[in-house]
């Protein structure tokens, strides 16, 4: 990434962060709701279904889990645990299925933009194409729930080189599609300043699925994870995201395992659940001009 876009220090050098409450870990889990067309309607640089041709009943039928059985359990095990989310969320998600919205609605979780559909991949689309597909996604969002969307997140993490500006000029604030950091950051664009809330492709049950492996494994790294972050962050704080996927972490064999590894973490002290919008929020009201400082004397000094 270009140094004039995301500018680069190292995060023992930063001024230091604190969170509410002296809070060493920003906490934020993100169950990515997402819609797949059973047959797409455009196809670009890649098949969104691998098993070719279409139609791939067995890929569409897994994630089409997650929203009718998967997610309900995941919304019981959040109200069990009594923390909040922030939803990756393809947008129309809420136009098809109500029931999701009066739910995630409910528990007042933050609906973040993960594009319309998870099979409309951005790589490649015009400046038109993308500023569309952000307005429409605004659109949705504030015509179904009343209020203005905050978080953009492409849909199947697929870029295009003016992503940040295009973000910028639809009107979010802040983006998780960068995965640089553990703490929140500027973005600059052409079209004004974003602040990026740490995303994770590591912390993520879609990459333990794809890779073989089963909740015990994917608890250990979460565990692991936070251990980590935990004693870091009563230097320096840190930001902790863990991405579910509904269809995975939502089978009955699966749910009660993440269960455990969050009681685990909410029995420490100093842990801040919430939500990536207050996140940002924090970020900005607390450390934002600190940090530009900063990132001003060390540009200075090193000429970038």
């Amino acid at each position: 990434m270009e140094p004039d876009i995301i500018p680069y220090s190292p995060i023992l050098h930063r001024p230091r962060l604190t969170w509410p409450n002296g809070a060493r870990v920003a906490l934020w889990i993100c169950p990515n709701i997402e819609h797949y067309e059973f047959q797409p309607a455009f196809k670009r640089l890649r098949d969104p279904w691998p098993r070719s041709p279409a139609p791939d009943v067995l890929g569409y039928s897994i994630r089409d889990y997650g929203n009718r059985v998967g997610l309900w359990r995941l919304f019981e095990a959040t109200d069990t645990l009594g923390i909040p989310a922030t939803v990756s969320l393809s947008m129309s998600v809420i136009q098809h299925y109500p029931a999701i919205l009066e739910a995630m609605e409910k528990r007042n979780w933050e609906l973040m933009s993960h594009g319309i559909y998870n099979t409309r991949y951005h790589w490649n689309f015009s400046r038109e194409e993308e500023m569309a597909a952000m307005l429409e996604s605004r659109e949705i969002h504030r015509k179904l729930t009343g209020r203005e969307q905050r978080g953009w997140f492409s849909p199947a993490i697929t870029n295009t080189l003016e992503t940040f500006s295009r973000a910028a000029e639809a009107g979010f604030d802040y983006t998780c599609d960068l995965y640089h950091d553990d703490q929140p950051f500027p973005v600059r664009t052409p079209k004004g300043d974003l602040i990026t809330v740490p995303y994770t492709v590591d912390l993520n049950d879609v990459i333990v699925w794809r890779k073989g492996e089963e909740i015990d494994a994917f608890a250990q790294q979460i565990r692991d994870y936070f251990d980590t972050v935990y004693a870091e962050g009563e230097e320096q704080g840190r930001v902790m995201c863990i991405a579910l996927h509904p269809f995975w972490v939502g089978q009955p064999h699966r749910i009660r395992g993440f269960i455990k590894v969050m009681e685990y973490i909410l029995s420490h002290p100093g842990v801040w659940a919430t939500t990536a919008g207050a996140i940002a929020d924090h970020y900005r009201a607390t450390h934002a001009s600190a940090l530009e400082a900063h990132l001003a004397a060390r540009e200075a000094l090193h000429g970038r």
